[in-house]
């Protein structure tokens, strides 16, 4: 029977955790004062809120334009653990949209944001590193990391980060050195993807591969690679490891660094031209490109030449690639660089 007893009991559809939501256009602005209330519970239960709202496009415009950016870089300095990883969360969703992104730039969040490659909780310096890793893909972003000098602070933290966050380094370092390669190399970027090519996971051998070949793209990248006698040898040995991505960025930066007379006799001195004959016919498209591309270095030294006529009808075959225009193209110079006569 029905009582006039007053349950205490939430309703079924409310979250203890996450701060109400007002109506229409009032929710942004009464989020925004709990984020600035002196009260812990409250600055947290309105961020878990504001993580689920800035998955939508429109509800990031709204929350920059009711100035949650401002309190957001205010709040990355908060004392309390959860109050930063909720913030750098809801930073690194927002970044996944391009309205975010750009805000990024206009309220000058990439400071604040790596401070926090510094903090003590895993988590907190993982999304730091994701917001920027998103940040990078577009690149008024990538040039905005580099413009805040954070390439050689990347560089020492790419040593001694957990391996998770190894990886988003990587991709934040690849989108960057297509800005600025030298200031990676300057910063002893070489050494420490030379160790991470040995690493045991394969989504870090295959980053820190693509990451070489980002960073040979320079004259003084190529030289780098060819001064160090390790760093060759360890690119062919991946030509045949078990991952297909590991072997095609190993084969892209071989491709990079052979471009310069010490790369190619290099890679001939490696074995290289047997491991990459067998990339012609991979299944990947990228991995056949990079491949024969390699390969058509390694013909213009006179060994390379020699060894290659043999090999002449692998090449031929894939002359017309039916999934990929460019490895058709590759493999058309390729045949026409092997059997170049003077």
């Amino acid at each position: 029977m029905a009582t006039t007893r007053i349950s205490y009991t939430l309703p079924p559809n409310i979250d203890a955790t996450k701060a109400p939501l007002a109506f229409g256009s009032r929710a942004l602005p009464k989020l925004n004062r709990e984020l600035n209330d002196d009260t812990l519970i409250t600055r947290q239960r309105a961020l878990m809120t504001l993580c689920d709202l800035v998955h939508d496009p429109e509800k990031v415009y709204e929350s920059i334009g009711v100035g949650q950016l401002c309190v957001l870089k205010k709040l990355l300095s908060d004392a309390d653990s959860t109050v930063r990883h909720k913030s750098t969360e809801v930073l690194y969703i927002m970044a996944t949209h391009n309205v975010g992104r750009n805000a990024f730039l206009d309220y000058k969040v990439i400071l604040p944001v790596a401070k926090l490659f510094d903090d003590n909780v895993d988590i907190v310096r993982k999304n730091a590193h994701q917001a920027l890793k998103m940040l990078s893909e577009i690149p008024a972003g990538a040039a905005g990391i580099v413009s805040a000098n954070l390439i050689p602070k990347l560089v020492n933290k790419l040593k001694i980060e957990i391996d998770e966050i190894k990886e988003l380094i990587l991709d934040t370092l690849h989108f960057c050195m297509r800005v600025d390669a030298e200031n990676a190399l300057k910063s002893g970027v070489m050494p420490v993807l030379t160790e991470l090519l040995d690493h045991s996971d394969p989504s870090v051998r295959g980053a820190a591969a693509r990451d070489m070949m980002d960073v040979s793209v320079t004259l003084a990248g190529k030289e780098a690679a060819c001064e160090d006698a390790s760093i060759v040898p360890l690119l062919v040995r991946l030509l045949t490891d078990v991952d297909a991505s590991v072997k095609s960025s190993a084969a892209g930066a071989l491709m990079t660094i052979a471009i310069t007379t010490k790369g190619k006799y290099a890679a001939i001195r490696a074995g290289a031209i047997p491991s990459l004959l067998k990339l012609v016919n991979a299944s990947s498209s990228e991995t056949r490109l990079y491949g024969i591309k390699a390969l058509t270095m390694l013909s213009e030294a006179p060994e390379g030449r020699k060894t290659l006529l043999e090999f002449v009808d692998e090449i031929k075959d894939r002359e017309d690639d039916p999934e990929s225009a460019a490895v058709a193209r590759a493999a058309q110079t390729a045949l026409k660089v092997i059997t170049w006569k003077p």
